[in-house]
């Protein structure tokens, strides 16, 4: 399997060098260069298979030539051994047709598990082959750090750096990362929001001379990796609702559009997927776009779903790459168009087609905490803010109540007391038994100004496990 940059200027790489790489050197975010396709027949036999195995079958194309089918196999048991349900990602009907995809069984009860406990296990695994040693710059809006610190605290060659905007994510969002002590983990607070973040980690991929020879390597979803582990629970959802024989429509809660863009891509490797629903809060660039053709930067705003203040979506590049029919060029284009303007639409043609299976809505803070306390009291079922937005943009935009809807329950209503709260909704909420003394914990975490040379600086000092690179 070989990768190419969605910009077309940089060199196809295989799993192991994207896996190392993420973003591409012209900027670009790395694609497969073909997509593996099962047929119908192949999908149907994988039913009843444990979690980690249909992983296996799921995934195996993306690694072949890298990773022996006996290591990938005993990785994948490793990473989803970890979770508390045996499911994995069990599903829960809310009405006769409608169920919620439970993607937080893992260690820090959010759906970023399912990539990271994989990519921190994938880390170390080649990189103790190759005899190297790494730095990891992520950016987390909320989920993500906590994700990667989690999945890669025990990575031995591993310093890891994340950023989060200051007093912008949730308390249990921040304690998961913050108590997590280690000599390679380094939280830093950015006082700016998730966009200014996301931005530092691109630029420091844009130019690594401040690490001094050491490479750097993204926990962000902008890796291929990440993608791909998420994939899977598109099949596992499908399977468990009488696919590959009916169709089955997903809500996805999303910012950065990596979750739901491994939706767009288990229906191109053959998944029977009827709609796929870009769910959004406030900050709505992915609505304007899905609903009028308008990818317009503006001002991005604080939200009880923190994990989707974003406006500037950094997956989504993935799928205009597929719009334009893989052109690298076109796709550089827009992207500069972006940067210097602040936003582009695309021909009339490709917009229309990109339709005939997405769908969206923009549901703000009072109708997040209506649709919690709805559910609740329907089925005594509690939601966290992001999966909220999903199921509201659920029962908006279907388009057929035959179809089952799947909505993915992205976090743990614990992680997000503030919107419990406001919803009326009057459930004590309690941390799962190893997490009960999380806010009892020491916590580490270094408070920098919005600038990219003084984070740039910190890494440099602070890496190779405390010592100066």
């Amino acid at each position: 399997m070989r990768y190419i940059s969605t910009r077309g200027q940089a060199p196809a790489l295989n799993f192991e060098d994207v896996l190392l790489a993420g973003l591409a050197t012209d900027g670009g975010l790395y694609v497969p260069e073909n997509l593996p396709r099962f047929t119908q027949e192949e999908i149907a036999s994988w039913a009843g298979l444990p979690y980690h195995e249909l992983a296996f079958r799921v995934m195996r194309p993306f690694v072949t030539g890298s990773i022996p089918d006996a290591d990938f196999k005993k990785i994948l048991e490793e990473t989803y051994g970890v979770f508390s349900h045996n499911a994995i990602a069990p599903l829960r009907q809310l009405n006769g047709n409608e169920w919620v995809l439970e993607l937080f069984h893992g260690p820090t009860l959010a759906f970023k598990d399912f990539a990271l406990q994989l990519l921190g296990r994938l880390l170390d695994y080649v990189l103790e082959k190759r005899g190297e040693r790494v730095v990891i710059i992520g950016a987390t809006s909320g989920d993500t750090g906590s994700a990667a610190i989690e999945g890669c605290k025990h990575c031995e060659n591993v310093d890891i750096f994340i950023l989060h905007p200051h007093k912008r994510v949730s308390e249990v969002q921040r304690r998961q990362m913050t108590s997590i002590l280690g000599d390679n983990i380094h939280n830093i607070a950015i006082e700016g929001n998730f966009d200014d973040c996301q931005e530092m980690v691109k630029n420091s991929f844009a130019d690594q001379s401040f690490l001094k020879g050491t490479r750097l390597v993204a926990v962000n979803s902008i890796n291929w990796a990440r993608i791909m582990a998420q994939i899977v629970y598109y099949f596992h959802a499908s399977l468990q609702l009488g696919g590959p024989a009916r169709s089955v429509s997903f809500s996805v809660p999303t910012g950065n559009f990596g979750d739901i863009f491994a939706g767009y891509l288990a229906r191109n490797m053959g998944l029977p997927i009827n709609q796929l629903i870009v769910a959004t809060n406030r900050n709505d660039i992915l609505h304007r776009f899905m609903s009028g053709n308008q990818y317009v930067k503006e001002t991005l705003h604080a939200t009880l779903s923190p994990s989707m203040d974003i406006m500037v979506s950094s997956n989504f590049e993935r799928l205009l790459f597929d719009m334009h029919g893989r052109n690298g060029a076109a796709i550089a284009g827009l992207m500069d168009n972006f940067k210097s303007g602040g936003g582009f639409s695309v021909e009339q043609e490709r917009w229309t087609e990109t339709r005939k299976l997405f769908d969206s809505l923009a549901v703000d803070d009072a109708q997040t905490c209506e649709t919690i306390a709805e559910v609740y009291a329907q089925t005594g079922e509690l939601l966290d803010p992001h999966t909220a937005i999903g199921v509201k943009a659920a029962r908006e935009c279907r388009r057929s109540l035959d179809i089952p809807m799947v909505i993915l329950g992205t976090a743990h209503p614990v992680k997000f007391p503030e919107a419990v709260e406001k919803a009326g909704v009057g459930k004590a909420l309690e941390l799962p038994a190893h997490l009960t003394d999380l806010f009892e914990r020491e916590e580490r975490c270094t408070v920098l100004a919005n600038d990219l040379k003084a984070v740039q600086a910190f890494v440099s000092q602070h890496g190779n496990r405390g010592k100066p690179l």
